[in-house]
């Protein structure tokens, strides 16, 4: 009984993470008639499932069968990209040469890259752009080519060509989802294209994608992962998820973050994209 009613209470959370937003910790268990410490446990156990995803505000509905736009990406796991994002920006060495993709969590590097001396950024997208434009020391390259407004990074035949003129120490890659069997998802072949252009132009390929991105397969468009590849992910990922990944020979990178300040103190919870 106990079982039963845990599991269609939260179900009724990620109904109402999906329609209207995930009300307060404190406002769902008034309104299941539990203590907050089970709403959290709730949350934590559908965060682990992929059913939605912590935030800096609380929690979101993970969107799979359509593409979020940048905006909506950016409240996802947000502790935890940023911790992932610290942990890429200190493999960076004087010297080096980096392509940094575009997207959340790769963008999120930028802050942690202001400081670098003598280094390359090879940009593939506005949002590291944005970061690092008054980082006088930084010197930046763009990909170029055609502007995807919904993930606001170059993509097409220009930075196709652009790409095939460069080589670079180590590449930073985001992704919708990835899979050990399949690699990197996206919503677009044009993307995944040149994704594995990328990895094939550096030295040191790294994957940053948070827990609640491994193993899914949303989209249809692969890149597949070379050997030596490095996925950096968060401490949530549990060992069946990472598992697999390193089975196929991927370096398998756990950085720990902090807990959400939200849902350890009961705050709202909002809805939005995957």
């Amino acid at each position: 009984m106990a079982l039963r009613e845990s599991e269609s209470r939260r179900a009724e959370i990620v109904r109402q993470a999906r329609s209207t937003g995930l009300a307060g910790v404190e406002d769902l268990a008034v309104q299941f008639g539990v203590t907050p410490s089970t709403i959290r446990r709730d949350l934590g156990h559908l965060t682990s499932r992929g059913l939605i995803a912590r935030t800096y505000g609380g929690a979101i509905a993970i969107d799979t069968t359509h593409e979020s736009s940048l905006r909506q990406r950016s409240v996802e796991g947000f502790d935890a990209k940023r911790a992932i994002a610290a942990w890429a920006a200190q493999q960076v060495k004087p010297g080096e040469t980096v392509l940094v993709d575009a997207g959340t969590t790769v963008g999120a590097m930028g802050v942690h890259l202001r400081d670098c001396r003598d280094v390359t950024v090879v940009a593939a997208g506005l949002t590291i752009l944005e970061a690092l434009v008054e980082s006088p020391e930084i010197r930046i390259e763009c990909l170029g080519g055609t502007l995807r407004p919904l993930t606001q990074g170059f993509v097409g035949p220009l930075a196709e060509a652009t790409l095939s003129r460069l080589t670079v120490d180590r590449a930073f890659l985001g992704a919708d989802a990835v899979d050990a069997e399949y690699g990197i998802c996206e919503a677009e072949l044009v993307q995944t294209r040149l994704k594995e252009a990328m990895m094939e132009r550096a030295d040191n390929v790294y994957v940053l994608a948070h827990a609640a991105k491994l193993g899914k397969r949303p989209f249809h468009a692969w890149a597949p992962l070379p050997p030596g590849t490095t996925l950096v992910t968060d401490a949530s990922a549990t060992a069946d998820l990472t598992d697999p990944f390193e089975a196929a020979g991927v370096t398998v990178v756990k950085v720990p973050h902090r807990e959400p300040a939200a849902d350890r103190n009961g705050a709202s919870a909002t809805s939005g994209g995957r």
